[in-house]
């Protein structure tokens, strides 16, 4: 089945950023990590001006879109809408 592209942006070696990427695991997801500290160091001023909103690692995007930091996410897989958003309409 078809996934739409996941970016968890996440410091490395962090256990906010270790709890992310498992849940995301979890509920069988693929995704991509980049560590913002080591990608460009204005990455998280970029990423919260794409989200409209103060952004802080870890943060999901979801096909380039803000989806939100770990507690929407989580939220968003409790209620099922996450894997609305992973998968592709036809």
């Amino acid at each position: 089945m078809y996934q739409r592209e996941v970016v968890l942006y996440t410091r490395s070696h962090s256990l906010s950023g270790w709890r992310a990427a498992r849940l995301l695991r979890h509920i069988g997801c693929y995704f991509e990590i980049i560590d913002p500290r080591s990608s460009t160091p204005k990455v998280l001023a970029e990423l919260s001006n794409a989200a409209k909103q103060k952004v802080s690692a870890p943060y999901v995007f979801v096909d380039h879109r803000p989806v939100g930091g770990m507690g929407v996410v989580r939220g968003l897989i409790s209620s099922g809408q996450f894997n609305h958003l992973l998968r592709d309409r036809l």
